[in-house]
C-alpha cells in the first residue's frame, strides 16, 4: 500500500529542516515533520516508519549524550533517478569512544538495549558515522523505491 500525499512532488515547498535537540519534545517535533515529508514524497507505509524511527533513535542520542547542543537536518535529496531523504545528526558533545562497539547489537552507554545506531543503520541504505572528541556527525539516507 502506498500513502501519498496530494501535493506532487516538486511543489514541496519545505524540501529541509532543522531542528535543534535539547528539549524531549523536540525529538516528537522533528518525527512529525519527517513523517509529513515522507508521506508528501510517496514513500510507503513501512519506510516511512522505518524512516521515522531511525531519526528517532539519532533525534534521543542527541537528547541523552549531546551536551544540549545537538541538532538534527533532514533533507530532500536527488540522484541520478532516484529521489531521497537524508537525515544528519551532529553535535559537540564527547564523541563516541569506539564506534565499532556503539554500532554492535546489545552495546549501550545510558543502560538501555543498545539497539539504537545498529537497528538505525539496518533501517537506512546508506550510513556514516564520524566521532572525536569535539562531537560526532551521522548522516544517513532512504531512497524512495
Amino acid at each position: 500500500m502506498n500513502v501519498t500525499s496530494n501535493i506532487p512532488h516538486q511543489h514541496i515547498e519545505n524540501k529541509s529542516f532543522t531542528v535543534v535537540i535539547n528539549k524531549e519534545w523536540q525529538v516528537s517535533l522533528a518525527r512529525r515533520k519527517l513523517n509529513m515529508l515522507a508521506v508528501a514524497l510517496g514513500y510507503n507505509v513501512n519506510s516511512t516508519a522505518e524512516l521515522v524511527t531511525a531519526m528517532s533513535e539519532l533525534a534521543y542520542n542527541l537528547f541523552f549524550h549531546a551536551n544540549s547542543d545537538g541538532e538534527v537536518t533532514v533533507s530532500v535529496i536527488n540522484s541520478v533517478n532516484k529521489t531521497g531523504i537524508s537525515i544528519m545528526t551532529r553535535d559537540s558533545g564527547p564523541g563516541i569512544p569506539s564506534i565499532e562497539k556503539a554500532l554492535a547489537d546489545g552495546f549501550s552507554t545510558n543502560g538501555g538495549l543498545g539497539g539504537g545506531l545498529p537497528g538505525t543503520k539496518r533501517l537506512m541504505d546508506e550510513f556514516t558515522i564520524s566521532s572525536t572528541l569535539n562531537g560526532t556527525l551521522i548522516t544517513c539516507v532512504k531512497w524512495l523505491s
